[in-house]
């Protein structure tokens, strides 16, 4: 059986040096999101002891088992709580996804955070944050938030600086960090591709999946 035509091999030096530098420029254009997002973004990325103060921070959900949140979502709100201790920040805003009755990432991300010493006051739930551009715009359009410290994990959150800029956020993250099992480099090569959309998302600044109208949620837990 013959392979296609574009599987075969040039037969030439000239065809060869011309499919090398096709592979080369395709990698380069394909890299060329994630490379924006580590360039604009790395000065605002800060370890948790170094983070100015604000008035809020947000965490983004990580998914939940059997009910409660996953690992990685637990350790985000651990160090959400810890900013809260620390008087880093006033409010928590728990942005997560709650499109289907038995899935609720956010009542979830609550329920842990007041277990662990957070005054239910001063948490406040997004519903509807269906992904990381998402969540950002709405904490901005819906909830009022202009300044914000964002929690996720270290290969997530230049993202999230990113597309909170473009939203209108002025922000300081705070990378978590996990050992480097198979998840971890999951969430790394995940990155890479999703840093394309987020390129487009914070170009053209789609409404989210759902806005809805304004909320004071926020405004409530910091007076």
């Amino acid at each position: 059986m013959r392979s296609p035509g574009w599987l075969r091999l040039p037969r030439t030096r000239r065809g060869r040096r011309r499919a090398v530098w096709a592979a080369v420029a395709l990698c380069l254009v394909a890299l060329a999101p994630a490379t924006w997002l580590n360039l604009t973004t790395a000065a605002r990325d800060l370890p948790a002891s170094r983070v100015p103060r604000e008035p809020v921070a947000v965490v983004f959900g990580a998914g939940l088992w059997d009910g409660e949140p996953s690992p990685y979502l637990a350790h985000r709100l651990d160090a959400a709580a810890g900013l809260y201790r620390a008087g880093t920040v006033r409010a928590l805003l728990v942005t997560g996804d709650n499109s289907r009755k038995d899935y609720d990432e956010p009542d979830a991300m609550r329920r842990y955070l007041v277990a662990h010493g957070v005054p239910a006051s001063k948490v406040v739930t997004d519903y509807a944050g269906f992904d990381t551009w998402d969540s950002c715009t709405r904490a901005h359009r819906v909830f009022g938030v202009t300044r914000a410290v964002l929690v996720s994990q270290d290969f997530h959150v230049r993202r999230a600086l990113a597309l909170c800029a473009a939203a209108g956020v002025r922000s300081w993250g705070v990378g978590v960090a996990e050992p480097r099992d198979v998840t971890w480099y999951y969430g790394g090569v995940r990155e890479v591709f999703a840093a394309g959309k987020a390129a487009l998302d914070a170009v053209f600044r789609p409404d989210p999946h759902f806005l809805g109208p304004r909320e004071n949620g926020v405004r409530r837990a910091l007076g």
